[in-house]
């Protein structure tokens, strides 16, 4: 339910004064270290990537195992987008499956 409230800004996190008075070189260290850097990704990491939009999402009544659900939902908000991910690698899985045959 919609409070109509805005959320709190982010709070930065960043130690600026830390960071400015760091040599070059450090902060090259720590970006080349950092595997979530996008510029230390090879190209070739990059080949197959696809942007386009998500498949449109279809309402459905559907029942689940209270474990299936609660297993999911103690992994907080998002819980059903988690079982749809996990649907959808089922899925694409099965179709690869099938194109091998």
């Amino acid at each position: 339910m919609a409070t109509g409230k805005r959320p709190e800004p982010t709070r930065d996190r960043t130690d600026w004064a830390r960071l400015r008075a760091m040599p070059e070189d450090e902060v090259e260290r720590i970006a080349d270290a950092d595997r979530d850097n996008p510029a230390t990704v090879a190209d070739g990491e990059w080949a197959d990537a696809f942007v386009g939009l998500p498949p449109a999402k279809v309402s459905v009544h559907a029942s689940f195992d209270g474990d299936v659900v609660a297993f999911f939902k103690r992994g907080g908000k998002g819980y059903q987008s988690r079982m749809n991910a996990v649907l959808r690698q089922y899925m694409e899985r099965r179709l690869a499956e099938d194109q091998k045959r």
